[in-house]
C-alpha cells in the first residue's frame, strides 16, 4: 500500500506518540487525527499509567482531544494510528464520522476489522462512508505492535491484547 508524503509525516507523529507512551509505562500506541494538512488532535495509549483506565486507547484519546468547533468537519478528518484498532475504536471512530483512518500495524489478534460485516445497520452504513487502510505503515509500526505483545505478556497486565 502506498501512502503519501503527509501520511508518512502523520504517522511519524503517531510513531512517536507510541513511544511517548511506552516510556510511560503503556502500551506503544499512537494516534493522531489530521484536518487541512495539520494535526488538530493527538493520543496516545495510557490504559495502564497513571491508573488503570482500560478505555484510554490512543485512538479515544485522539478523538477527545478534536476541537468540538471542527466535529462538523469530521467526515474531511483522517484518523492515523500505528495499530489496527480493536472492536470498541472502530465503533468510536464511525460514530464521530471520521472519514478516513489509516493504522499503520494490522493485530490480528484483537484488531476490529473482523467484524466488519457483522456489525449492526447504523455501523456498517458509517462504514460505508468511510475509507478504512492498512496496514499502511509496517516497517515502522510492526516492531511497535511486537513490543506492545511482549510488554502485555511481562507485566501480565489485565487489558486486552487489543492494539488500541
Amino acid at each position: 500500500m502506498d501512502i503519501s508524503e503527509s501520511d508518512s509525516i502523520f504517522f511519524d507523529r503517531a510513531v512517536q506518540l507510541a513511544l511517548d507512551a511506552e516510556e510511560q509505562g503503556n502500551l506503544p500506541i499512537g494516534a493522531v487525527i489530521s484536518l487541512d494538512g495539520n494535526i488538530i488532535a493527538e493520543g496516545q495509549n495510557a490504559i495502564w499509567y497513571p491508573t488503570l483506565s482500560l478505555h484510554r486507547h490512543a485512538e479515544m484519546e485522539a478523538l477527545r482531544h478534536v476541537p468540538e468547533h471542527l466535529m462538523e468537519r469530521s467526515r474531511e478528518m483522517t484518523l492515523y494510528t500505528t495499530l489496527e484498532p480493536c472492536i470498541m475504536c472502530p465503533g468510536a471512530i464511525l460514530l464521530h464520522r471520521i472519514g478516513r483512518t489509516l493504522y499503520g500495524s494490522a493485530d490480528t489478534y484483537g484488531g476490529g476489522s473482523t467484524v466488519f460485516g457483522h456489525m449492526p445497520t447504523y455501523f456498517e452504513e458509517r462504514l460505508a462512508e468511510t475509507e478504512w487502510l492498512g496496514p499502511a505503515y509496517p516497517e515502522r509500526c510492526d516492531e511497535l505492535f511486537a513490543r506492545a505483545t511482549e510488554l502485555e505478556q511481562r507485566l501480565g497486565a489485565p487489558s486486552p491484547r487489543c492494539g488500541c
